[in-house]
């Protein structure tokens, strides 16, 4: 199941080496190589010269030391009869006359094939001219090599006979520090995942570096990457090696070792290839690149086994809010510049310096209010200009009430109470609702009875309507139809609830005065609801948002992998089910999910007329920017694949 998903676990072993002693070595791998295929993993690297050791210098010229990583090499074969894993080992190999830095791609008995290291460093410490010729000057395309015609070249592509998108190429060492590496060519040409087998020495700042050089060359290229670099048994005398082992997927570091191991250390995770996929159908400089394909590339098969029972891989509860403080504190910092920079550039440009906000009480109003005070205070403008209008209705509570004319007071904006209540009993009786009807009509009626309200003060005033409505509910349709669906310009159309929590949160530790702060706190532990059907006997709000279309933590979660990913809804009930264990049921999460693709679908209507609004992170709605949807799609195909897994399992 996992391998239809697009799933494919990947290690990397750094193994406890004895320079020169290949026999020790190759038992080493094999050893460990035989654990990892115990946890499912499919393809194992090891580091460059790994049969060997990387510092065997001069001694890479001895006919003993070849002969014997044959034998390593052979002996390494004959093991893997009884393994479906990949094993790629590095070893020194004489090729036409000329001796060469080679990673050997093995399985089931059999080598796949052979790539020579492309670029030959011969600079400050590194001097391997002096034994290998590059790659790039080799005219072989195959060696006879145990009987068998084995392809050699550095243009050789690894391909799953049956799944296409899991594809991989081969460097080594220096060839991901080139200018121009051979990953380019090798993901120009199919390949999902790059493999390299390395031996860097550490001196200061280098692993720092090195680390960003693979995270940048895995995202510009779309590619996972896969790295291990010789560990401490290396030979010393001038440098030390440290036994990197990293994992990248486009850019995102999944797995690394702790370096400086006195054993045999290893890593593994599982590699998304299809979100590899995804992100490259969307990249239009990947539909260029599939005329630059090149025809001298070999694909030679592999077999990966669907043998995962489970993933390794742990997902983010909330995948739109960054983890560690520090890093939350940034980010939110820089998403309130682009909310309120977005809202002064239009404020510029209409030369209007009033705005009208109504202000509920809610997380979403208490953002946009708190975006406009920054925009205010970075144009140097009159807070007073800032007109928020508090519509009490038939479900507000005072705690809200307070809440809103609380905030704004301190901040020194204008406050506007008009209840709707009256208004909207007239209207009820002008369009023939019945006096106890609570259907939608009796709730959609006071959300246009506040954006008529807000309109019209608007005109009056010659300012602007800013919305406050979040990018969950756009996702969901959850809000009302030319009600508070609409504005003059929407500050928080790409902020999901979760974040938009998480910007408040930010504000509220940041606040020096007391009265807002506490304020803040108590908006931050009031109940999401709409407010407008009546409050409960004791006063207190009895419409719960979450109770109606799911908690909003399932939502986001669901919105992420969906529409960034592009992940089935089998994939993302599988994920959901695992990164939410202990929180919620299966049942409920396939509940929810079946309720977020439903309204998701249906609800396209409303995200095709919505105001501008700044576009703030990776996923965003605004039909003029990053979604062209038709009103009208039939969801049942995405829904069959629930069904699908429910029968599978």
């Amino acid at each position: 199941m996992y391998k239809k998903l697009g799933f494919i676990r990947v290690g990397a072993i750094v193994p406890k080496l004895k320079l020169t002693n290949v026999e020790e070595n190759v038992e080493e791998i094999i050893n460990k190589s035989r654990q990892l295929e115990k946890e499912g993993v499919s393809i194992i690297l090891t580091p460059e010269l790994s049969l060997t050791g990387y510092t065997a210098q001069d001694l890479f010229f001895q006919e003993t030391l070849l002969s014997a990583s044959i034998k390593g090499l052979a002996k390494i074969k004959e093991v893997s009869r009884k393994q479906n894993s990949i094993l790629i080992v590095g070893l020194p190999l004489v090729v036409d006359g000329e001796l060469y830095n080679t990673a050997a791609v093995i399985q089931k008995g059999k080598i796949l094939g052979i790539v020579p290291k492309s670029y030959i460093p011969n600079y400050n410490e590194f001097y391997e001219h002096r034994w290998f010729h590059s790659g790039m000057d080799n005219q072989v395309k195959t060696i006879s090599l145990f009987d068998e015609e084995i392809p050699f070249g550095t243009n050789i592509l690894f391909q799953d006979k049956t799944d296409k998108r899991i594809c991989f190429g081969i460097e080594i060492c220096e060839d991901l520090w080139a200018t121009t590496p051979p990953s380019v060519k090798h993901t120009k040409n199919g390949a999902t995942m790059i493999f390299n087998l390395s031996a860097s020495n550490e001196i200061i700042g280098k692993h720092d570096f090195r680390k960003k050089l693979i995270s940048t060359t895995s995202q510009k290229e779309i590619t996972a990457y896969i790295y291990a670099s010789s560990g401490i048994f290396e030979s010393t005398s001038d440098l030390v090696f440290s036994g990197s082992a990293l994992i990248y997927e486009n850019g995102n570091l999944l797995k690394e070792n702790e370096r400086f191991s006195l054993e045999t250390s290893s890593i593994y995770t599982e590699i998304d290839v299809q979100r590899l996929m995804n992100y490259r159908y969307r990249n239009t400089n990947y539909r260029k690149i599939g005329k630059e394909r090149e025809e001298n590339y070999l694909y030679v098969n592999i077999e990966i086994k669907d043998n995962l029972k489970s993933l390794s891989r742990t997902y983010k509860e909330y995948p739109f809010v960054p983890m560690s403080l520090a890093s939350r504190e940034k980010r939110c910092q820089e998403i309130f510049h682009i909310q309120s920079y977005g809202l002064i550039k239009r404020l510029l440009h209409t030369h209007s310096q009033k705005v009208v906000i109504g202000i509920s009480g809610g997380l979403d109003s208490t953002l946009a209010f708190l975006v406009i005070i920054d925009a205010y205070k970075a144009l140097g403008f009159d807070l007073k200009n800032i007109i928020a209008v508090t519509m009490p209705g038939f479900g507000t509570t005072g705690r809200t009430y307070e809440n809103a004319c609380n905030l704004v007071k301190e901040y020194g904006a204008t406050l506007k109470e008009i209840d709707i209540k009256e208004a909207c009993l007239l209207h009820y009786q002008q369009i023939g609702l019945k006096s106890n009807d609570r259907s939608v009509t009796y709730e959609n009626a006071q959300a246009r009875e506040r954006t008529q309200i807000l309109m019209d003060i608007a005109n009056l005033e010659e300012g602007l309507v800013i919305g406050t409505g979040d990018l969950s509910e756009l996702a969901l349709g959850w809000c009302t139809y030319n009600g508070d669906h609409m504005s003059m310009y929407a500050v928080n159309s790409s902020i999901p609830k979760t974040l938009v929590r998480s910007l408040v949160e930010y504000k509220k530790e940041i606040e020096s005065n007391p009265k807002i702060k506490k304020t803040l706190e108590d908006i931050l532990s009031t109940p999401i609801s709409p407010e407008l059907l009546p409050p409960d006997d004791y006063g207190k709000i009895k419409q719960k948002t979450e109770d109606t279309i799911g908690p909003y933590v399932l939502h986001d979660f669901f919105l992420y992998h969906f529409f960034r990913y592009g992940a089935s809804p089998e994939k993302i009930l599988v994920l959901a089910e695992k990164t939410f264990r202990g929180k919620f049921t299966k049942e409920e999460i396939k509940h929810w999910l079946t309720k977020f693709l439903w309204r998701f679908f249906t609800q396209q209507f409303k995200r095709n007329c919505v105001p501008d609004g700044p576009k703030v992170g990776t996923v965003s709605l605004s039909p003029r920017g990053d979604l062209r949807m038709s009103s009208d799609v039939d969801v049942r195909e995405w829904l069959k694949t629930l069904e699908e897994k429910e029968d599978n399992s």
